[in-house]
């Protein structure tokens, strides 16, 4: 049985540092000792008491448990933890790394406001007596260079990608002189009005500029009014030059962001359909005024990066919700489904043979009803993860589309159009939807049952 001494004080159990080590780097796997989901808790709690644990503390070495000093002097036992386990004493009031005047509770106050915050100004709050560039250096050199300790990850200084980002397309050799197209012709006409051979447009920008200087006479330097008439005159061609500027300024937008060669320009676009998606894209092109060609090609790459991310996530909960936890399971089952999805194409195409067919095959002099049965025609499920509109449908919506071959953002327009006709009259016949969708009838049918089920509609 445990022996259990009561009689012990904090200050005796603060002492009893057994195993007994000075060098903290030889701890590979150190408690969890920071709850930053609970941004009031600077250590955790005790398992036992559930009191906010201070600056010195037992961990149970066995049972892998942070037990305060009260709990520790008591003799407590709880679970499956006994009071004569091995256990180490851990205190942060001491310096972490050599050369460094960081305690090791400001060293887990840091890590804890970066996890929290994700901000080098809100973290200097949490330290009042160091400034942001003295955080960011400590951080860069003690943890991203691994100078604090030989058990720090090593960062490779290459990051692998799966292609190389090109950080911008279209060389201004490219846009600035395009090709000279026949005039009413298509390419003619996407050019905007922009004349190749003079490398102008024919129709400028603040065409009536002109007009504000085209009545500017000269004055009569005996005039009474001479300096007040000039100072106007000046004024107005101040006004002018300023209109003639921001000309130029819309032409070098147009220039330097490949704008002329239309084609060119959708052709990327269209490559953010599916990240970015083209209601947002479109939306940020107005940035194209303020940003250099470079730097806002950078911001639709990083924005195209994170929605194929996005996209590989949303995949990774589709599979986690069949019960797959691991990535080589994935990828078996991604190789059997496609397998599956192939078999199924050729069982399709096999049935569709005139052999088969008995009504087709009038030569035929033998009942073949009896031993074939006419099966429904295979449909493959659409995959819709990552397309527009994909996170804006509930799980019931997700599998609707999928199963009947519906894209995420045609589903919300239709669904739109029958809440919308729902609201008006008080509730929509099934005639009526057929009428306003224009889709497949079978399609219809089964969008128009699932929307009434879910009560988004009357019948």
């Amino acid at each position: 049985m445990a022996n259990t001494n009561t009689d012990l004080t904090e200050e005796d159990a603060a002492d009893l540092q057994f195993p007994k080590d000075t060098d903290f780097t030889s701890f590979s796997k150190p408690p969890a000792l920071i709850n930053v989901s609970d941004r009031n808790v600077v250590l955790g709690h005790c398992s036992n008491c559930f009191n906010e644990l201070v600056l010195r503390y037992i961990f149970c070495e066995k049972c892998s448990l942070n037990i305060c000093l009260d709990c520790f002097a008591n003799g407590a036992e709880f679970g499956e933890h006994e009071n004569n386990h091995e256990y180490r004493v851990l205190k942060i009031d001491f310096l972490l790394f050599n050369n460094s005047d960081w305690t090791a509770e400001e060293e887990l106050k840091l890590i804890d406001s970066l996890l929290y915050y994700g901000n080098w100004g809100l973290v200097a709050l949490d330290f009042p007596n160091r400034s942001v560039n003295e955080i960011k250096e400590h951080y860069e050199y003690f943890y991203l260079n691994g100078n604090g300790s030989k058990n720090m990850p090593v960062f490779k200084t290459e990051m692998a990608l799966p292609e190389t980002i090109v950080p911008y397309r279209f060389q201004l050799t490219d846009s600035e002189d395009p090709p000279r197209y026949a005039y009413n012709t298509v390419g003619y006409q996407s050019v905007a009005g922009y004349n190749p051979p003079r490398g102008d447009f024919e129709n400028e920008y603040d065409k009536n500029a002109e007009d504000l200087v085209a009545s500017l006479e000269p004055i009569d330097t005996e005039h009474p009014c001479y300096e007040i008439l000039t100072n106007l005159q000046y004024a107005v061609a101040q006004n002018y030059n300023n209109r003639l500027r921001e000309r130029h300024r819309r032409k070098m937008v147009i220039a330097q962001h490949g704008l002329l060669v239309l084609r060119k320009t959708l052709s990327w676009l269209h490559r953010y359909d599916l990240t970015i998606t083209r209601p947002v894209y479109e939306k940020f092109m107005r940035f194209m005024h303020s940003c250099e060609p470079t730097k806002f090609e950078m911001l639709m790459e990083g924005m195209h990066r994170t929605g194929e991310l996005k996209v590989q996530i949303e995949r990774l909960f589709a599979l986690r919700r069949i019960g797959i936890t691991t990535l080589p399971e994935g990828r078996m089952y991604i190789k059997l489904h496609q397998m599956h999805q192939e078999n199924r194409k050729k069982l399709k195409l096999f049935r569709s043979k005139p052999i088969f067919n008995w009504r087709a095959n009038k030569n035929a002099s033998f009942d073949l009803s009896s031993k074939f049965t006419k099966k429904k025609p295979l449909s493959t499920p659409l995959d819709i993860i990552g397309l527009p509109g994909f996170d804006k449908l509930t799980e019931k919506e997700k599998e609707i589309c999928s199963t009947v071959r519906l894209v995420p953002a045609t589903y919300l327009e239709l669904k739109e159009l029958l809440v919308a006709e729902n609201i008006k009259v008080g509730h929509v016949k099934l005639q009526k939807a057929r009428s306003m969708l224009k889709i497949d009838v079978n399609k219809t049918r089964k969008l128009y049952d699932f929307l009434v089920a879910e009560a988004y509609i009357k019948k």
